[in-house]
């Protein structure tokens, strides 16, 4: 529900953003990356102090307060009389979203270790639907009214607390909580929890990169599409649909049983180099239907989250499941902060390189190249005799 909530939004936004500067699509573009740093911004800053909080007080009043919190602020951005209050929206927000970390902190105290990769798939799962059907739904009601969206994301929320508040149970006992420390829950000090786990911080570095690579999707693969195959909004909006039903599948009827068959490690794996593959077959494809080939390799790199996920949940304490996945989502937000620039720039770069045997596919290669070192990562700290054991 709230990743359906936010993908409703996804193409409305912008045009909101254009509304208020007058068309002017320049300063529009000014203003909408100012947003995408300050969301960034806010979920690296909170993601550990909400981590934190819910190993204190419990998973249940946390995610009430940031799903309660996400409602709200979809009022105040359908409401927004001026741009300078979609930013505080969109601060908000970042603040808000920060709570996926603690639903995947829930997703641990409920599952035992071994089948927590799976419970961690049908998360992805939720998370493709969200983005597949929630940016068609959207533009659907933008077409009537820019601010229509915003009501329909807020109903979904505060739907989503109601249940939440009247259905969902606590998950995290009160003997496995752990004491709130402000020199902990702060971006530093719960990277610090990476550095004092064997394997953590080798598996953080592989989440890094996979997140990094991942990030040439926003930031430029509308453009490269544009750029080679001449596509316009729709054919992208039937490959991003691709994409999320790939995933879907991937994570909701592979998942299970290809960890059960060939472990959380087999799936780190596998997913890591489907997508390097998925992305080499993307720079390469010199046709729009040599392209869309490249779509069912890459819809496997849904393995890397529940695998990643499953290894790195064993090797931490029940008392410290919120403060890693804080964690986790703290190298997310970096990731969402300098990748943009990156591969932004080395696409204008490329475009503008004449001869460069690479061309316009460059950061494509780039993000396939940053899967192959995640890749070697993983593999390099995974391997076995390691002397790391599971933890409950």
């Amino acid at each position: 529900m709230d990743i359906l909530a936010l993908g409703i939004i996804i193409p409305v936004l912008p045009q909101l953003v254009r509304q208020f500067t007058h068309g002017d699509t320049a300063h529009a573009a000014q203003y909408f990356g100012l947003f995408g740093l300050i969301f960034g911004l806010m979920q690296f800053v909170c993601s550990p102090i909400i981590g934190s909080l819910s190993d204190r007080f419990g998973r249940r009043p946390v995610l009430l307060v940031s799903i309660f919190g996400l409602g709200f602020d979809y009022i105040l951005m359908a409401l927004a009389p001026s741009i300078w209050w979609l930013f505080l929206g969109r601060t908000i927000s970042g603040m808000t979203a920060a709570s996926f970390s603690t639903a995947s902190a829930y997703i641990a105290d409920v599952t035992p270790p071994e089948k927590r990769a799976k419970s961690f798939g049908l998360m992805g799962a939720a998370f493709g639907v969200g983005f597949t059907f929630g940016p068609a739904f959207g533009g659907f009601l933008g077409h009537y009214d820019l601010r229509l969206p915003f009501w329909v994301a807020a109903g979904l929320a505060l739907a989503n607390g109601l249940y939440g508040l009247f259905v969902l149970p606590e998950s995290l006992p009160l003997d496995r909580r752990a004491k709130f420390n402000p020199r902990k829950a702060n971006p530093i000090g719960s990277f610090e929890l990476l550095r004092s786990h064997p394997q953590l911080l080798g598996l953080a570095s592989v989440l890094f990169l996979y997140y990094l690579a991942h990030q040439v999707l926003q930031s430029t693969m509308v453009l490269y599409t544009a750029e080679r195959y001449h596509w316009g909004p729709q054919m992208m909006g039937f490959s991003l649909m691709g994409v999320g039903i790939g995933n879907i599948l991937v994570q909701s009827f592979v998942v299970g049983p290809f960890v059960t068959r060939f472990g959380e490690k087999g799936a780190l794996y596998t997913g890591l180099t489907a997508g390097a593959l998925g992305f080499i077959i993307y720079a390469t494809a010199t046709t729009s239907l040599q392209y869309w080939m490249g779509l069912p390799v890459f819809a496997f790199m849904g393995l890397v989250q529940p695998g990643y996920q499953g290894l790195m949940t064993r090797r931490v304490k029940p008392t410290e499941q919120g403060r890693l996945q804080g964690a986790n989502s703290g190298l997310m937000a970096i990731a969402g902060i300098v990748g943009p620039v990156i591969f932004t720039q080395v696409f204008a770069w490329s475009i503008h390189a004449s001869g460069f045997v690479l061309g316009e596919g460059t950061t494509v290669f780039l993000a396939a190249a940053l899967l192959f070192m995640a890749l070697f990562v993983a593999v390099s700290v995974t391997r076995e005799g390691s002397g790391v054991t599971a933890q409950a």
